[in-house]
């Protein structure tokens, strides 16, 4: 008899679950419910995590081609809460939250409608087609969100920088952009915007998908501790950021206040690469690699619990 005091570690998945029949088609997720459930996992991440994000930009706008104002990220922190105290640490939140709600709501809300019809018989989406449909909704999120929404926050961040910061607050700003660029200002970067949150989403995906079949076996509908989430979004979120930091620095640069120096996302990344180097291509991962898998682990643990408690409220086919 097992001693019932004996640690059981969440991470071990029985091995009669390989050779075990299917437990039933796996229960699909109705677009309304992730849409809902991604915006609210997406406003409360944003609000925990965007110091990081705020160093991690600044970071990759000191560009090497004058002086470097910054020695790292302390000294970062240091100068920004010195001259600005510590809201200068979420300057720029307002225009980042709202866009993070609508983004995490398209993002889910696609994913679940594409994987909902590319699942198998038992419910089951295999990894190959989960990272086609991160894809999908990476390139959805980039196109109708991501890129104005970064666009504005990558020239707030900008700005502040400047002698005589012209943005006095988020509408005013985004009002600022307009008139001056048209709505061409907000989209800036597009087309590297659309190749890092379809690579991103596709990475992260592919990963929460390969590591959920794994833990779960034949059995789809198996329950999934929130720790284990997390853990399985930290690893995603950290697999994303290797694989696409390089089109994260580009975007950045094609959407700051010097974009004009660039004549297309090619351009952008050969001058990079001719003037900076190669490791020019890596500013600022440390700071975005905690900032990612603190921020996909949290997403994931929100909209998992958050859709749990809709499926009680919210009954769906």
């Amino acid at each position: 008899m097992q001693d019932k005091g004996a640690f059981v570690s969440p991470f071990c998945r029985p091995r009669c679950l390989a050779a075990a029949a299917p437990a039933g088609r796996a229960k699909l997720t109705h677009p309304g419910k992730a849409i809902l459930a991604g915006g609210i996992a997406g406003g409360i991440e944003i609000c925990i995590t965007f110091p990081t994000e705020y160093v991690k930009t600044k970071l990759q706008l000191d560009e090497r081609a004058n002086p470097p104002k910054y020695r790292g990220i302390g000294d970062c922190v240091k100068q920004t809460v010195q001259s600005h105290g510590i809201k200068g640490l979420y300057r720029g939140l307002s225009s980042l939250l709202y866009g993070s709600i609508p983004k995490s709501a398209v993002r889910f809300g696609m994913f679940e409608f594409l994987s909902n019809h590319a699942k198998d018989e038992n419910g089951r989406l295999d990894s190959t087609r989960g990272l086609l449909c991160g894809l999908g909704a990476g390139v959805m999120e980039a196109v109708l969100v991501v890129c104005p929404m970064e666009t504005i926050k990558v020239k707030f961040i900008h700005d502040q920088t400047s002698a005589n910061p012209q943005y006095k607050g988020f509408f005013h700003g985004v009002r600022e952009i307009v008139r001056s660029q048209g709505l061409r200002g907000t989209y800036q970067g597009l087309t590297a915007t659309v190749l890092k949150q379809g690579s991103n989403q596709a990475i992260r995906f592919f990963v929460m998908t390969s590591l959920k079949n794994w833990y779960k076996g034949d059995d789809q509908n198996k329950a999934i501790n929130p720790i284990i989430t997390g853990t399985f979004g930290a690893i995603a979120g950290a697999a994303s950021v290797f694989g696409n930091t390089p089109l994260d620095v580009i975007k950045t640069r094609m959407q700051g206040l010097d974009a004009h120096k660039y004549k297309s996302t090619l351009d952008c990344a050969l001058k990079i690469l001719k003037y900076e180097g190669l490791a020019a291509f890596y500013k600022g991962t440390v700071p975005r690699l905690g900032r990612v898998c603190l921020d996909v682990a949290i997403v994931f643990i929100i909209y998992e619990e958050v859709v749990k408690a809709l499926n009680v409220v919210w009954k769906t086919e």
